[in-house]
Order: structure tokens, then C-alpha cells, then sequence
């Protein structure tokens, strides 16, 4: 088969759903398919709307040598309408890979509303789904009435190499010093950090420290808010905002480190928990 993959960004990037998105690919060329990338350019919500009226991108999905077209569901602006477009000229099935409704996070009531017409819009478009979990399923049964036709694929483990010991991991843990809190998300209100941030106020400087693993490029308002309060409560020693590690290194910080923290909230499978988990830490989430 030659299956169209259309995302945001690069298959690169370290989050938990372009893994995904990427032992996928790694996958599917092991068996033999063809995979050709679409990438879209990061953008605001309103300016991925425009995308719809792109020319280019509509020829792009238009091509008769795709065998089927698979979207990462968070594309969803970019094609809700652009999707009826293409079926005027082909009829290639179009499969949404769903790892969390936009929807389905907390939003004001006007903005909420947009959202759920517009992901309504779009998955009323595809012709099935990849839900990366039971929970992703449900929530898309629970905005649409019912549940389009698909398959629940969970991830498959973790990707670092893990080299600690149950010894080492107590030796670790009885270290003295101050408790290493370590957090491994994109700087978007999704994942969480300033939560986290308002809860450390509440504890003694001396006794914590924060590292950052994220992109810092994605919402860059949201990251000046969050410089500006570590700023205020002078913490330019406790928190360290390292960006985008390698896969090496992210482990190499996650085995240094005493406890995850991510209080992202929703979170439909995250892989840096599981991440956390298989490195011997405890892990802090939101309820």
C-alpha cells in the first residue's frame, strides 16, 4: 500500500503521540508499505483554518497514488472542510488517528463549543479511526453519539533504554540532597507546568529541584508566563528549562531524577508516564 500520513510539524518531535506516530511509520515500512509525509507548518487554531482553502495541500491529498490518507486527529482544523474537497475528486479512505480530542479539554464555554462543532465537523469526514486507547474511544462515542468504525491500537512500550536496577533505584531514591523533580512535556497549558510550579511554592526552595524537558517553541506566551513566574519567586536555580533533548538524554535525566511530575490534564495515554514508570520513579498526575 502507499499511505499518506498528514501531521503537524515533523515526525521528529519527542512528544508522546509523534512517537506514536512514528514507530507507526517505522512499522509499516518494515512491511513493506510506502509512507509519504505531509507535513503541515505549526500554527495558532484560527490561522490552521485557513488551511482548507490551500490549493497545494488540496492537490497533495487529491494524488491517485495514495492507497489510503491516515490524519493525526490534532490536524483536524487544517482539513475538516478541505476533507469534502478532496472527496470530489477521489474517493481514497481517509482514517483519523485520534490520540486526544481538542474538545475534550477544559476550555472557556464559547471556545469549547467551537471546538466540538468543528472536531464534529471533522470526524464526520473520515472513514474510520485509530484510537490509541479505550479512554480516546469513549470520548469520541460520548461527542459524536456513537462510535465510528475503527480499531483501538494501544502504544507498545517504552522506547529508552532502561539500565537501572531495583539496587539502584533505592540507592538512588536514599541520595541526599534536594528531591530531584524531573517533567517531560511541550510548554502547553495541556501538560500542566504551571500547576506544578503553584504547588512548589508551598515548599521550602532549598528542598527541590525542577528540569524542564520540552519544546519551548510551541505556545511561546504561555513559556513567557511561565519565565516571568519563575522569575517572581526568584527560582533561577531551582528550575531549569532545557528544551527538546535527545532520546538519550531525556533517559540519562529521567534516570537522575527522584519523581515525575506532569500534572497535564486530559491526558489520554501518555507514554511519558509509562516512561517514568519503567525507570523507577514515582509519578505525580493530575486527578
Amino acid at each position: 500500500m502507499h499511505i499518506a500520513l498528514v501531521i503537524y510539524g515533523s515526525l521528529d518531535e519527542v512528544s508522546g503521540g509523534f512517537l506514536y506516530d512514528r514507530k507507526l511509520v517505522e512499522l509499516l515500512r518494515r512491511r513493506g508499505h510506502d509512507v509519504t509525509i505531509i507535513p503541515l507548518p505549526w500554527r495558532s487554531y484560527g490561522r490552521s483554518l485557513m488551511d482548507n482553502g490551500s490549493r497545494h495541500l488540496l492537490d497533495r491529498m487529491q494524488d491517485r497514488e495514495f492507497t489510503v490518507i491516515v490524519q493525526d486527529e490534532l490536524i483536524h482544523p487544517s482539513v475538516f472542510q478541505l476533507n469534502r474537497r478532496v472527496r470530489r475528486v477521489v474517493q481514497t479512505p481517509i482514517v483519523a488517528l485520534i490520540h486526544l480530542l481538542r474538545s475534550s479539554q477544559q476550555w472557556p464555554v464559547w471556545q469549547q463549543g467551537f471546538y466540538r462543532w468543528v472536531e464534529r465537523r471533522y470526524l464526520a469526514t473520515v472513514d474510520g479511526c485509530i484510537y490509541a486507547n479505550g479512554h480516546i474511544a469513549d470520548r469520541v462515542r460520548a461527542l459524536l453519539g456513537t462510535l465510528p468504525p475503527g480499531a483501538i491500537a494501544h502504544p507498545a512500550g517504552s522506547h529508552l533504554h532502561v539500565a537501572l536496577t531495583p539496587t539502584q533505584i533505592v540507592e538512588r531514591a536514599q541520595r541526599p540532597g534536594p528531591l530531584k523533580i524531573i517533567f517531560v512535556g511541550n510548554l502547553i497549558p495541556l501538560k500542566g507546568l504551571h500547576l506544578l510550579l503553584e504547588v512548589l511554592q508551598y515548599v521550602p526552595a532549598t528542598a527541590w529541584q525542577l528540569t524542564v524537558l520540552g519544546s519551548v517553541e510551541r505556545d511561546p506566551v504561555y513559556v513567557r508566563q511561565v519565565r516571568r513566574h519563575i522569575a517572581a519567586k526568584g527560582w533561577g536555580e531551582q528550575v531549569r528549562l532545557r528544551g527538546l533533548l535527545s532520546q538519550t538524554e531525556v533517559g540519562d535525566c529521567l534516570a537522575a531524577s527522584h519523581v515525575f511530575a506532569m500534572p497535564s490534564c486530559p491526558e489520554g495515554y501518555s507514554i511519558a508516564y509509562q516512561e517514568a514508570l519503567s525507570h523507577g520513579l514515582p509519578v505525580l498526575a493530575h486527578a
